[in-house]
């Protein structure tokens, strides 16, 4: 019976995120995946020391389910052969536009982005980055400043073109920034902020999912496009991984650093980092590198994502 107690829960899990059913309550508890994984392998353990061998069976057939989900995420994947030039990426939430501006201008001035985008951008947000430098740094930007969290930002080296503003129409109502950066000896790149409705509640669950289905999906047969930002979503959940079979990849798991928490205990919540902040990339680009940076007063942390676009045609 300790057996059977201990592996149900694991094996049940398997079931709920092998088949894609994150409805309700289950939205929320998907993102700690990565956690039941490990504690498949200690189940398993255990019903083999026990020689319970039924319970084994199926605590293997979960652990090796889990597993084959979760552990990828931290093997880098091959590469294309992109051959154009390097651009730095950066994304950050400001929670309300209380992240730290002078550490944010610091990270963007230390590891030379390119391009950065913003997620819960204020008014006094953007009034602070530009006093302390952003605007000489990156002089190029689309950006949407409001008042608690709806907010966005897009700040580029290079001019943008194409720019715009969408508002996700349920749940929090946040919005993106999007425009087209135009990057020498690289073929134009659509960036956007993305920024979809949190499930932090049971009716904010449809939301949710309406604003990842909308988000704009990849377009492999024409040009280049990158989504960067707060998804409220980690590759544990079926909308994102359905965006990302529209043609994109999750920058970390190619770099093999797919699980490293971006949202938890970062302002002081008990609760164990989960990866919800990505950055999508055409699977015509190539990743270099993906770091998870510090951004005190978020309870985000920032990602940068080293990439190489390929030549123009």
């Amino acid at each position: 019976m300790l057996c059977w107690l201990t592996i149900a829960p694991t094996a049940l899990w398997a079931a709920v995120r092998l088949l894609g059913l994150d409805r309700g309550p289950l939205v929320q508890a998907l993102a700690f995946t990565p956690y039941i994984a490990g504690v498949s392998v200690l189940a398993l353990a255990l019903a083999l020391a026990l020689r319970r061998w039924w319970p084994a069976a199926v605590a293997a057939l979960a652990a090796v389910a889990l597993l084959g989900v979760v552990a990828p995420r931290a093997l880098a994947a091959p590469q294309p052969a992109a051959a154009g030039p390097t651009v730095r990426l950066l994304t950050a939430n400001l929670l309300a536009g209380t992240g730290d501006a002078r550490t944010l201008v610091e990270l963007v001035r230390r590891h030379e982005v390119d391009v950065l985008t913003v997620q819960e951008f204020t008014p006094d947000a953007r009034t602070a980055l530009d006093q302390l430098g952003l605007d000489r740094l990156l002089p190029h930007r689309q950006l949407n400043p409001e008042v608690g969290t709806p907010g966005s930002g897009l700040y580029s080296r290079w001019p943008l073109t194409d720019v715009g503003l969408r508002r996700n129409l349920n749940g929090w109502g946040f919005t993106q920034a999007y425009g087209t950066v135009t990057i020498p000896g690289a073929p134009p790149v659509r960036v956007e902020s993305a920024h979809p409705s949190a499930p932090y509640a049971l009716d904010q669950v449809g939301p949710w999912r309406a604003d990842l289905t909308a988000q704009p999906p990849a377009t492999p047969d024409g040009g280049l496009q990158i989504l960067a930002g707060d998804f409220n979503a980690t590759l544990d959940h079926g909308p994102l991984r359905a965006l990302l079979r529209t043609g994109y990849v999750d920058a970390a798991d190619a770099a093999g650093e797919g699980l490293v928490g971006t949202w938890g205990p970062y302002d002081g919540d008990l609760i164990p980092p989960v990866t919800i902040d990505h950055v999508l990339v055409d699977r015509r680009i190539a990743v270099r590198s993906v770091r998870v940076l510090a951004l005190p007063g978020s309870d985000h942390r920032p990602v940068l994502a080293t990439l190489t676009l390929p030549s123009p045609p």
